[in-house]
């Protein structure tokens, strides 16, 4: 594997440099001194802020795009042989990293590079760990997965100790991280048109807890099931997390305010009892928070900076996100888009006002969706009234033979009121003529559905 020397920056070159996660790290290389050039499909908000940073930003991926001065090419799990630009680099022998690679690399530099991994909840609880750090004075270097108000984008760039970044399990590209601490928020089966089943996601999640050295720390949810898979052999610190006694940390007193957001004593087995309130809802937060409360008593900082950054998080852009209101209707936007996932987004906004509980959901993948047909339909039935769109391919080109309709009979069959629109324009208008005052309605899902709630708010 090409190794970089961070005190002699190179010219190096991102195929796909708008994703947040290449712009964070291409970010991050420019204020090391590296001349960086990328390419994307079109412009975006992190495209242009990298072109005032000096970055040369194509449009367009071309072969051409790779100047003769390349001496390292980044690219991410999405970019295909076939890729011009990918062909020409191993054409033209370019040395190369995936994304993965660099930021493992990057980790070195830092003495306590910290990873957040799990199936759910990564770039929520990667953010609760970024407000605290940033409330203690920590100067951490941050690379989240969202949109973090408080910085005005995912990345920050920092002068101290720690580095945090989120860790996806997906191709395994978590393997490629040089963690001192780890968190794992939960496992479930996802991302099966690459793991074959639960026991090989376990297995990944046990080799990233094996990256930890023996003076390092894992955080890890003691509720998963067969938690002993991921720990076995597991040299370093083990903290636990949960909802029961059993674990180092856990919660107790739970009450929710009028819109959801808990609040809760914080037992610790072996400290003081703390009162905790939260700015975001659902209890799935509380065990997010609960993650970030360990890793910030790891890290020996104040209790009073955690609470007070804990109570004014507010989430990132596409986490139960207000949006506005049309019409005296609320509108929110979330990512979820799997069925844990939308089912704690729902049962969170059980504890928000509302008369009608509207879920616009667009599915996420033809494989997962037909992976978790039923259980989407579950999940989904906790709305009062569901709305689909056409399935996201992402990266997928084979819709398996199933489509939103296919959906659609699973919600019927379980009595739940589902509509489905093949396109937005027609959701839009079913939403304006059937949406009352004092509703609440969630576009959902890891696609573009966002664009749903904004169209509306614009009129």
């Amino acid at each position: 594997m090409y190794q970089l020397d961070f005190d002699h920056p190179i010219h190096i070159h991102f195929i796909g440099i708008g994703g947040i996660s290449m712009s964070g790290l291409a970010e991050i290389l420019i204020d090391k001194g590296f001349t960086v050039s990328g390419s994307d499909t079109k412009a975006s908000s992190l495209t242009e802020l990298l072109s005032k940073k000096g970055a040369r930003i194509y449009y367009g991926q071309k072969a051409e795009n790779l100047n003769s001065d390349i001496d390292l090419v980044v690219y991410t799990s999405a970019i295909h042989p076939d890729n011009p630009e990918y062909a020409a680099m191993k054409k033209r022998k370019i040395p190369s990293l995936t994304r993965a690679e660099l930021l493992g690399q990057l980790m070195k530099n830092y003495e306590i590079p910290i990873a957040i991994s799990g199936t759910h909840g990564k770039t929520t609880t990667t953010s609760m760990v970024s407000e605290i750090l940033l409330e203690a004075g920590c100067d951490p270097t941050l690379s989240i997965g969202g949109i973090l108000k408080t910085i005005d984008g995912n990345i920050r760039i920092g002068h101290g100790k720690c580095f945090v970044t989120e860790a996806c399990e997906y191709t395994n590209s978590f393997l490629s991280f040089f963690p001192k601490i780890g968190l794992i928020l939960n496992v479930e089966e996802d991302h099966l048109d690459f793991f074959k089943d639960i026991h090989d996601i376990l297995h990944s999640f046990h080799r990233f807890a094996a990256l930890l050295p023996e003076d390092g720390s894992l955080i890890i949810n003691g509720e998963i099931p067969e938690i002993q898979t991921i720990l076995d052999g597991i040299a370093c610190r083990v903290i636990t997390f949960g909802m029961d006694s059993s674990h180092d940390y856990h919660p107790e007193q739970i009450c929710y305010n009028e819109t959801g957001c808990a609040r809760f004593q914080l037992v610790r087995k072996d400290g003081p009892k703390e009162n905790i309130s939260l700015g975001v809802p659902g209890e799935h937060n509380i065990y997010n928070a609960l993650a970030a409360i360990a890793l910030a008593d790891l890290l020996s900082i104040d209790f009073p900076s955690v609470q007070k950054a804990l109570s004014h998080f507010r989430g990132t852009d596409r986490r139960f996100e207000y949006k506005g209101t049309l019409n005296g209707t609320v509108i929110i936007d979330d990512y979820a888009h799997h069925p844990t996932e939308i089912t704690a987004t729902l049962n969170a906004a059980q504890n928000y006002p509302h008369k009608t509980l509207w879920c616009v959901f667009q599915p996420h993948t033809f494989t997962r969706t037909k992976a978790f047909m039923k259980e989407f339909a579950a999940a989904l039935s906790l709305s009062d009234k569901v709305v689909l769109a056409d399935i996201y391919p992402a990266r997928e080109t084979d819709d398996l033979g199933i489509s939103s309709r296919t959906l659609q009979k699973e919600l019927e069959a379980l009595g739940k009121s589902c509509y489905y629109f093949p396109s937005f324009e027609e959701i839009e208008k079913f939403l304006l003529k059937s949406c009352a005052p004092g509703d609440l309605l969630i576009t959902m899902g890891a696609g573009d559905i966002v664009n749903i709630g904004e169209a509306l708010l614009k009129g």
